[in-house]
């Protein structure tokens, strides 16, 4: 199964309906990140099909769970899951924050390629990040252990918003609202964390 077969049998199995002109954007950013990924390591995950199922369809079992209208994407590596949610959700805003240079510059450059108006990229550690105002959603799949998380992100999530964890094929000791998801073309259940922190966030 080639990449643009794969994305459609995996959106349909999601339960997802987007564009053709989306879908086109997202195996256009995918054949950019397999690009670029020879001369920068930027996935352990080589092959461009297989990319769409663990990257792509990946990211996109985020996209029920993302609240409101601004969404930054905490260690977005090479765009993941932001740069992909962005496309599915032109009218969201996402931020997407890494420390890393070429990741970030992956980004930006991936960004500008695909026309993406609503991305901003940021090089910065999640610690060292003091944006003017918090965000609706704050989502990373780059934490493994809650504590950390909260500990990074709770501060960066606006009042009423949410934190949501992509917590991968484990979710052992999170607190929150915990989600067994179905990647196409992976194995094993991933899991979504939404965690709401009530109106203690920012304003």
């Amino acid at each position: 199964m080639d990449a643009p077969a794969r994305l459609d049998w995996g959106l349909e199995r999601l339960g997802l309906s987007l564009s053709g002109a989306v879908r086109e954007e997202l195996l256009a950013y995918v054949a950019l990140l397999a690009r670029w990924n020879r001369a920068f390591n930027l996935t352990a995950v080589r092959e461009l099909e297989a990319m769409v199922s663990r990257h792509i369809l990946d990211s996109l079992t985020l996209v029920p769970y993302v609240y409101g209208d601004t969404l930054l994407d905490v260690g977005t590596g090479a765009g993941l899951p932001g740069m992909v949610v962005a496309v599915a959700r032109p009218g969201l805003a996402v931020t997407l924050l890494d420390a890393s240079a070429k990741k970030t510059r992956f980004c930006r450059q991936a960004a500008a390629e695909l026309g993406l108006r609503n991305v901003t990229v940021v090089q910065r550690r999640v610690e060292d990040f003091r944006p003017p105002a918090g965000f609706d959603t704050v989502a990373s799949r780059a934490f493994r252990d809650q504590q950390r998380f909260l500990a990074a992100c709770l501060g960066l999530v606006a009042r009423g918003g949410r934190l949501v964890a992509m917590a991968g094929r484990r979710a052992d000791g999170w607190q929150g609202t915990v989600h067994a998801v179905a990647v196409p073309g992976v194995v094993g259940a991933r899991h979504i964390v939404v965690v709401e922190p009530g109106v203690g966030g920012r304003g």
